[in-house]
Order: C-alpha cells, then sequence, then structure tokens
C-alpha cells in the first residue's frame, strides 16, 4: 500500500479510532504551525533577499558574475553543511529546542553582513544565515510526522512552502520600496529583530519532545544515516532533488534577476517588480497545492504520481525560456517555477517513506541534496555565464548557455527517477 493510500485510509477512518498519542487537536496545531511559519518566513525572506539587491551589491563590492553566484550560494553552502547533525539533533532533542538554537546563529549572521566591509566578509555572514536558518523547515516538518494525522501532513508541508513564498514576495518589491530610505544594511536589523520575535513565538507555543514517545527507541541498524541511503526510494528522488529542485531555488532567489536585468533589459525596478509577480505566483500555487492535496490523495494521486507528471512540463517550460532568450521575462520564469512546484511532494513523502524515529534524519538528509544541488546550480550558473564569456558569447548566449547546462542535467535526473522502481513505503532498510 502507498503512502497516500495509508494516509487515505487513515482520514476515513479517524472518527473510528482514537488519535495517536503525541497528536495535537486542530487549534493547538494551527497555533504551532503559524509559530513555525513565521521562523520559515524569515528564513525564506533572507534567502531570496540577495535577488533584489543584486545591483546595489554588485556595484558597492565590484562583483562578478561569479561572485554573485558564490555570495547567493554561499547560503546554502551554510545551510547543506548543518544537514546531517541536524537530523540527528532533531530526532534526539525534537523541533523546539533544535530551531531555536539554530536561529540565534541566524541573527548573529544577519547582524554580520549588516556590517560587512568586502566581499570575503558578505560571504562569511552569508554562510552564518544559512547555517542559522537551516532547521526553519526541517524541525517543523519533523514535527508535523509525530503531531499530525497522515492525511494532514502533505497539506502541511505544501502550505509552509506558501509561507516561504510569502517570504520571498517580501524580499521583492517591499524591500526594493525600503531601499531608499534606510539603505541595504538597516535592512538586515530588521531581519534579526524579526527572527527574534518568531524564536519568542516557537519557545511559547511549541510542545515538548520526548525522545523515546510514541516511538520506542531506534533498534541496531537504524542508528546513524545507513538506514536513509539504503533506501531506494531516497535514493530515486535525490538526483531531482539537486538538480531539479535545486534548480527551481536557484532561479527564484537569484537568477531570475540577473536574466531579467542583464538579457530581457529591465531596469533594478522592473526586475523587482517581476520578482514580485513571480513569488507572488508561488504563493497561489503551493497555496492551491493544500487544498487539492486531500482530493488528488483520495483520486490515488500518490506525490510520486504526480512528480512523474509534473517534472516535464517544467522541462518543457525551462527550453522554452532558453530559446525565447531576450523575450523570456517575469512570467516565462514564473511557469518555470509553478512547474517545478510539483517538487515540493518530494519532502513529505520522503519524510513518510521512514518510521516517525528516522523522520529527522530521512528529511534532513533529503534536504542536504536539495540545498547542496542550490549551492551547485546556483554558483554553477554565474561560473558557466563568466566562461562562456570568456570564449567570446555575448550576454545572451552566455545565460543561454549556462541554462542549457542546467536543462540537460534535469533531463537527466528525471530519466533516473523514471529507471528506479520503489515507492514510498515505509520500509526503511531497503537492500
Amino acid at each position: 500500500m502507498t503512502t497516500a493510500e495509508t494516509s487515505l485510509s487513515a482520514a476515513r477512518n479517524v472518527s473510528a479510532a482514537p488519535s495517536e498519542p503525541g497528536r495535537l487537536d486542530a487549534w493547538t496545531g494551527a497555533i504551532v504551525f503559524l509559530a513555525f511559519a513565521a521562523a520559515y518566513f524569515c528564513s525564506a525572506l533572507v534567502r531570496a533577499i540577495t535577488a533584489t539587491l543584486s545591483p546595489v551589491l554588485t556595484q558597492d563590492f565590484s562583483l562578478h558574475a561569479r561572485d554573485l553566484g558564490l555570495l547567493a550560494g554561499g547560503y546554502f553552502l551554510g545551510f547543506a553543511a548543518t544537514q546531517l547533525p541536524l537530523g540527528t539533533w532533531l530526532d534526539r532533542h525534537g523541533p523546539k529546542r533544535v530551531i531555536l538554537g539554530f536561529l540565534s546563529i541566524a541573527v548573529l549572521g544577519c547582524l554580520a553582513f549588516s556590517l560587512a566591509t568586502s566581499f570575503a566578509w558578505l560571504l562569511a555572514a552569508r554562510v552564518l544565515v544559512g547555517m542559522g536558518v537551516s532547521a526553519c523547515l526541517m524541525a517543523p516538518l519533523t514535527g508535523y510526522r509525530r503531531w499530525f494525522e497522515p492525511g494532514t501532513v502533505l497539506r502541511a508541508n505544501s502550505w509552509m512552502l506558501m509561507t516561504g513564498s510569502l517570504g520571498m514576495l517580501a524580499s521583492t518589491l517591499p524591500v526594493q520600496w525600503l531601499m531608499p530610505v534606510t539603505g541595504w544594511r538597516p535592512l538586515f536589523w530588521i531581519l534579526a529583530a524579526m527572527i527574534v520575535l518568531s524564536m519568542a513565538a516557537i519557545a511559547w507555543v511549541a510542545p515538548a519532545w520526548r525522545l523515546n514517545h510514541p516511538t520506542a527507541p531506534a533498534p541496531v541498524g537504524e542508528s546513524g544515516y545507513a538506514p536513509i541511503w539504503r533506501s531506494r526510494y531516497f535514493r530515486k528522488m535525490t538526483p531531482m532533488a539537486f538538480f531539479n529542485y535545486g534548480g527551481l531555488v536557484a532561479v527564484q532567489t537569484l537568477w531570475a534577476g540577473p536574466w531579467m536585468v542583464k538579457v530581457a533589459g529591465y531596469t533594478p525596478l522592473e526586475a523587482a517588480t517581476g520578482l514580485f509577480y513571480i513569488n507572488a505566483t508561488m504563493l497561489l500555487t503551493f497555496w492551491s497545492w493544500g487544498m487539492v492535496n486531500p482530493w488528488l490523495s483520495r483520486q490515488g494521486w500518490s506525490a510520486t504520481r504526480l512528480i512523474t507528471w509534473g517534472v516535464p512540463v517544467s522541462i518543457a517550460v525551462l527550453a522554452f525560456n532558453i530559446a525565447a532568450g531576450a523575450s523570456t521575462g517575469w512570467l516565462g520564469w514564473a511557469l518555470f517555477c509553478m512547474g517545478c512546484s510539483v517538487m515540493g511532494l518530494a519532502q513529505p513523502a520522503v519524510g513518510m517513506a521512514f518510521k516517525p524515529s528516522l523522520a529527522g534524519r530521512a528529511l534532513s538528509a533529503y534536504n542536504l541534496m536539495i540545498f547542496a544541488g542550490v549551492f551547485v546550480v546556483q554558483w554553477g550558473i554565474g561560473l558557466l555565464i563568466d566562461v562562456f564569456a570568456a570564449l567570446g558569447l555575448g550576454t545572451l548566449a552566455s545565460f543561454q548557455a549556462a541554462m542549457g547546462v542546467l536543462l540537460c542535467c534535469c533531463i537527466a535526473s528525471y530519466g533516473y527517477f523514471l529507471s528506479v522502481r520503489a515507492d514510498n513505503s515505509v520500509e526503511p532498510e531497503n537492500p
């Protein structure tokens, strides 16, 4: 039986069977969701803000495309570096304690970024911020695996991603409007204060974590990450996490902006407006996923089936955008991001493929693949743009060639996904 079928069965019998120990009632669950969503909003805002700030940072620090890609990717490098220990800590100490400790680092990173006087300082602060917010999605998803009914987990994940899109939305026109008033440095003081407020909310409402409740201690062979790496379903999903999902985040949080300015001829304000529209589109997309997921589950559309049919749409749109060149504006990249949004269903699907005692490690290992991919794709596109320009290609051709490499990687990853026969039944020790 697939996880989607299991979730549907649980949803139909919820009135006939008592809730499992540790499950939250609807009101408490909503309050807890909002507290964690506030932190994830801040995480997404600070993640995407470099796209809007790229013109002023490029001017103030004389950045090349490769520098801009490395700066934006530094966030994801710090993010990825914490994922493996993060998963173990989440399973052991619970979401509340872990996220509060990590967010303290994010506050320091924001303050350090605001004081930067060199590119190296900017990059170090950006890595620190990435490390600090690296628990903002994994912590609540680990908790949701235990606190919510199975049928609620996919919806909660989609609405967390919707909250992230709202944060990315806030990083566009609102930031562009504030820039003449505050300058870019005080924006990071404001971000630090917002993170502190979200920490206070989580400390107030998040449930305590009981190590051996509701599950028994992990038996021999389930310690560490060995059961995660052995899972055929996990291995099936990782290449697309790296390139397809990583490509989505790399475009949404950075390269859509430079494409609009340098290829399509937008002004910085027009590019910020375009990013606003892209992120507004993604907000509505993830809200829609949250609304329709229960109905799709009832119709037999599992996360894996939706990904199988949805990913080719994003690949086709990416190919069209590359071919259209200077004619591709915000709408083309919004459609690409919408097509990639189906990959957002992969995270809860991976989490539900493992027992609750392994959920934190499974989610963090998968997140490592995503954000390692974002770092490689985000920096790699910048490097390739500079390389192709050095070979004599113009700006348009350099951007097209760099995106073409991403397209090839996405196609290869999807081909591997189709070649592996595995579903996400709860079998953590698949050979």
